[in-house]
């Protein structure tokens, strides 16, 4: 049996048709996508319920004969992957359900493609977690089989730690967010951040230009406690510091980040540097004998403020778009936990090691066996969703031998 069980019109354009089969009211229509259908809520099939907007489809109808199709917006309910019609319709009427966008889309509109739509393609890569929690089940435990018993909670357990660990280094699990940098300078860390991957800022031609962490330069301090003249922090009245303002992060705002990456003009060496200041300067020590390579670039920088949960920039990025590319740890929402098919067996082999060495009384051969089967199998995990191609190394080393002349 094959395993593919979307249609064609269902997988490219996110729509599946039925007839109703009988007049009576109460009809009842089950869609098949690989994509599971949202429904808002209980008066979410009205245009006119604040719910509507959640929903990922809409449901459309066709009289019998005609071609044209209307959004049908009376009432009907949705359990699961079924929806079914409160009202009597007519026989052979047809009943499109559409997955849609957030900015809509009729049935019959090719452009009608949008979230819902492509979150249902490229479904066939990955395999739901649920289902390899079922099928390590089947496979691993019983009677005569690696795991003579296991508790669903522990396999759910170590399937959702493996998914944790896997999407740090070995799943494609890097998520990108389009922002602008505001005149503070700071923008939020996304809700399911763990751990950047780059800050990027992006040019009038859409290029990516890389944005460095200014880790050796400034710092976000976590605590700014007011102090009095002896330098004593002060209480409130309930015992606790009192907190001021980073005067470190307000003169990193306003610095002037030519002074900084060494790209000095003329002018602004003889207006702001003399030659006592120069050589006394923090920042402009040592630049008589050539400027830092670390700090040589006109990109601009972040910084990660824990206190605040924000990712500051530097202050030639006010108003510049960005990229930031960040790790999740793929269990913040349900489209996150997908394992992609060639990662699959390396996740069997991490579960049962873990179910394995965390029992008492287990041989260690066997540990050690299943340790080193794990290893393997995620190294192999590894290179196949490095997903490195021949010609593309090719391309890129075609540079390697360019002459530069003197």
């Amino acid at each position: 049996m094959g395993i593919i069980t979307e249609t064609n019109e269902q997988y490219y354009a996110g729509s599946q048709k039925f007839l109703a089969a009988t007049a009576l009211s109460g009809q009842a229509f089950t869609t098949t996508f690989d994509t599971e259908l949202v429904f808002g809520g209980t008066n979410a099939w009205s245009p006119l319920d604040t719910s509507y907007a959640l929903n990922n489809f809409k449901l459309y109808t066709a009289a019998p004969g005609v071609l044209t199709y209307t959004e049908y917006t009376n009432a009907f309910t949705v359990i699961g992957n079924t929806i079914t019609i409160t009202a009597a319709i007519d026989l052979n009427t047809s009943v499109v359900v559409q997955l849609k966008r957030l900015d809509g889309g009729n049935y019959g509109n090719r452009d009608a493609v949008g979230e819902a739509v492509e979150e249902n393609y490229n479904n066939y890569a990955y395999t739901a977690l649920s289902d390899i929690i079922n099928n390590f089940i089947i496979a691993y435990v019983g009677n005569g089989k690696l795991i003579p018993s296991a508790k669903r909670t522990d396999v759910i357990f170590h399937a959702k730690r493996a998914m944790q660990e896997f999407s740090y280094d070995t799943l494609q699990s890097t998520k990108s967010q389009e922002l602008n940098v505001p005149p503070s300078l700071s923008v939020v860390i996304p809700q399911d951040y763990v751990n950047y991957v780059k800050a990027s800022w992006i040019d009038v031609l859409g290029v990516k230009r890389p944005i460095y962490p200014a880790n050796n330069l400034t710092i976000n301090p976590g605590a700014m406690p007011l102090q009095d003249s002896a330098g004593i922090p002060t209480q409130d009245n309930f015992g606790e510091n009192l907190e001021g303002t980073s005067i470190t992060e307000a003169r990193w705002a306003s610095a002037n980040d030519n002074v900084v990456n060494g790209n000095l003009t003329p002018q602004l060496y003889n207006d702001q540097y003399d030659s006592l200041r120069w050589e006394e300067s923090s920042v402009g020590h040592g630049q008589r004998y050539g400027m830092d390579p670390q700090y040589a670039q006109t990109n601009g920088w972040f910084t990660i403020n824990h206190r605040e949960g924000k990712m500051s920039f530097s202050s030639n990025l006010a108003g510049a778009l960005i990229i930031l590319e960040y790790i999740s740890d793929g269990l913040a929402y349900d489209l996150d936990t997908k394992v992609p098919k060639m990662a699959e067996d390396a996740m069997y082999a991490y579960i049962s090691h873990a179910i394995i060495a965390s029992r008492i009384n287990q041989p260690e051969y066997v540990v050690n066996r299943l340790k080193r089967e794990k290893s393997a199998k995620l190294r192999n995990a590894k290179i196949r969703l490095s997903n490195i191609k021949l010609d593309e190394i090719v391309q890129v080393m075609r540079g390697k031998s360019k002459w530069i002349k003197s």
